[in-house]
């Protein structure tokens, strides 16, 4: 994790998102600096998952800004095949194409949308398959993997655009507990190497490890950003008190079972 004081790299104002009348995102602000690591919290249905589809695009916002590197890229002529080169997603469905192996899925948008170099564009991807230790699976397709496996796919397809930023969107959700740590531990090593990141996820000790801020969100809003220390350990709303309470009922129930 690297910390500086940097200008924000990605930066969320005042963002405003309405579903059929339905407020699910109200005056949102956010800033993310290069190398820092984000983490969302708070309870199911906050709108964390759709803060993250707004920044990359999928979902449309009413009202507010979002900046990448000072440009807005919130309005309606935004190009989001070329931003989402550099706003990297990962989601909890691994999404691979099953006709296609492992490093056909990975090459896919370097070679399509990049148009790069396929020598190079494959190099990337070994080296990264190589990291995340996948190389042996490299021709297979992705029925013959496991759910942990996949989504250590997914994470090295969004790498291999080369995005300046990464969005995790409760990624280890779906995982067998027995392979949730293969994926944080990849995501672990991103965040130690310096690769800027705001991670969705209901994972408390990985957010503790890995997260120069994390940012409680309750009912579409932002109730607090602070260090994780000072979330953990001491809450600043009372929404927040509650929220750490019931995590720390649960984990104690679980380390008695």
């Amino acid at each position: 994790m690297v910390h500086n004081t940097q200008e924000a790299l990605l930066e969320v104002k005042k963002l405003h998102k309405d579903y059929d009348g339905l407020t699910v995102l109200s005056d949102v602000s956010l800033s993310v600096k290069k190398g820092e690591v984000i983490v969302i919290l708070g309870p199911s249905g906050c709108g964390k998952s759709t803060l993250l589809r707004c920044i990359n695009g999928l979902e449309a916002i009413q009202s507010g800004k979002i900046l990448l590197n000072k440009v807005d890229i919130s309005g309606s002529d935004t190009q989001w095949h070329l931003i989402r080169q550099k706003i990297g997603m990962v989601f909890q469905s691994y999404d691979l194409f099953p006709h296609m192996t492992i490093i056909d899925n990975i090459l896919l948008g370097p070679l399509k949308v990049q148009k790069r170099n396929k020598q190079e564009a494959r190099e990337h991807a070994e080296k990264l398959l190589h990291r995340v230790g996948l190389i042996d699976k490299i021709n297979a397709y992705p029925r013959q993997l496991s759910g942990g496996q996949k989504q250590r796919v997914a994470i090295v397809r969004a790498l291999c655009m080369n995005p300046e930023v990464m969005l995790f969107d409760e990624v280890t959700a779906a995982l067998d507990p027995e392979v949730v740590h293969e994926v944080l531990k990849v995501m672990l090593e991103l965040a130690n190497e310096g690769m800027t990141m705001v991670i969705v996820t209901h994972e408390m000790d990985f957010a503790k490890a890995v997260a120069d801020k994390i940012v409680f969100m309750d009912q579409g809003e932002i109730k607090e950003i602070a260090s994780p220390v000072d979330f953990f350990q001491e809450p600043s709303t009372e929404r927040g008190k509650q929220f750490i309470n019931m995590f720390n009922y649960n984990h104690l129930n679980k380390e008695r079972e």
